[in-house]
């Protein structure tokens, strides 16, 4: 990518198109897409929770009154967008290996929205953020997954099969969908406005999982205890997703009005400002157990059902980062977690095996439609 610092949002888009064509998803359909900023109506013209409650929700960041807000605001900005990026690149190969071709054009829309959506967090940091939000718009597109360069560790990690796609929609989506959500509320007008569209072309993506991977345990070609080895990797990573425990970050979101509770609307109880994220992940841990539910009705009778690795299993950020927890709960020794670990996520044999499963069974994942 170029050295030299854009000024102007045309200058950002023929970036895009480089990066684009950089990590290979430069098909027609996605190219002749009309990427575009798109807004939509807010819940309320007024900031809706912490300090500032009541007050006209502020359209420029030159109204926020404070710079660490303002500061604030710019970071989750940049964090959203770089998720988006991101996501495109973890599943950059996936085209070669599609199932079908109505698989092959739910990925191209996947990907698409997904660039969509950071197309949109730069507009809003180089229309609003002047000289800083120019460059870490165009750090966007500098980064990438497949070099480790990416801002959360989620999004470094590598997409390697269709089973692994879906899973990472069904889970690590999911998680975008909480934070879009809680976002939709916030007291930056441009920021909640985005949000609408968004969530709306999110909710395919999501769709799009849950629907592969009961398509896949309907076929019953791949074992059920790799599917379940699969949901173990990234239920976990998505509920690292929502950031530390006990979150002064969090706490200050909420205060200065920049980002809800996922369930803002129908709150009865004042927010616990010292418990942000722990709220958040626990209703997202409660939606992962509903969909193994559904996912379960697609099991064949007397073979053991799939279910959700425990809050605790295999987390890398929070009260429970690297300790030695089973899938169930449990606490081990040092030596039997390392077991659990191999013997409960994807090994390279096990990667081995959906790969030759895709490449050489035709029937490995029913056809659309066919699943409960």
């Amino acid at each position: 990518m170029p050295a030299k610092r854009i000024t102007t949002f045309d200058d950002w888009v023929d970036l895009f198109r480089v990066w684009q064509k950089d990590i290979g998803v430069d098909y027609p359909e996605i190219v002749n897409y009309n990427f575009e900023a798109k807004f939509g109506p807010m819940r309320s013209s007024e900031v809706e929770f912490g300090a500032f409650k009541g007050r006209p929700k502020w359209d420029r960041v030159i109204q926020i009154p404070d710079q660490r807000m303002r500061d604030a605001l710019l970071n989750l900005i940049v964090y959203q967008g770089d998720t988006e990026f991101a996501s495109v690149e973890q599943q950059r190969r996936l085209f070669e290996q599609s199932p079908s071709e109505h698989d092959r054009q739910s990925l191209c829309r996947v990907v698409t929205e997904e660039m969509r959506h950071g197309w949109q967090m730069c507009h809003l940091l180089v229309n609003h953020f002047g000289y800083s939000g120019r460059v870490e718009a165009q750090k966007m597109l500098e980064r990438r997954a497949f070099d480790q360069k990416r801002l959360l560790g989620a999004f470094n990690q590598e997409v390697n099969n269709w089973l692994d796609f879906f899973t990472y929609t069904d889970f690590v989506d999911r998680d975008g969908k909480f934070q879009l959500t809680m976002l939709s509320y916030s007291g930056f007008a441009p920021l909640a406005q985005s949000m609408i569209p968004m969530l709306r072309e999110e909710s395919f993506h999501l769709g799009t999982g849950q629907d592969g991977i009961k398509r896949i345990v309907r076929a019953g070609v791949v074992p059920l205890a790799i599917v379940q080895k699969f949901i173990n990797k990234w239920v976990p990573v998505s509920c690292d997703l929502f950031g530390v425990d006990r979150s002064s970050s969090a706490h200050w979101f909420y205060v200065w009005g920049l980002k809800g509770r996922y369930d803002e609307p129908q709150a009865k109880q004042e927010a616990d400002l010292e418990r942000m994220n722990e709220h958040s992940r626990s209703l997202f841990h409660l939606e992962c157990q509903k969909l193994i539910e559904q996912i379960n009705k697609n099991v064949p009778a007397g073979q053991t059902l799939l279910y959700v690795p425990d809050l605790k299993f295999n987390r890398q950020i929070g009260e429970f980062a690297g300790q030695p927890y089973s899938v169930t709960g449990e606490e081990l020794s040092p030596l039997a977690h390392q077991e659990q670990l191999r013997e409960m996520l994807p090994q390279p044999e096990d990667i081995k095996l959906v790969n030759e499963i895709q490449a050489t069974e035709p029937c490995w994942i029913a056809p659309k439609g066919a699943m409960e």
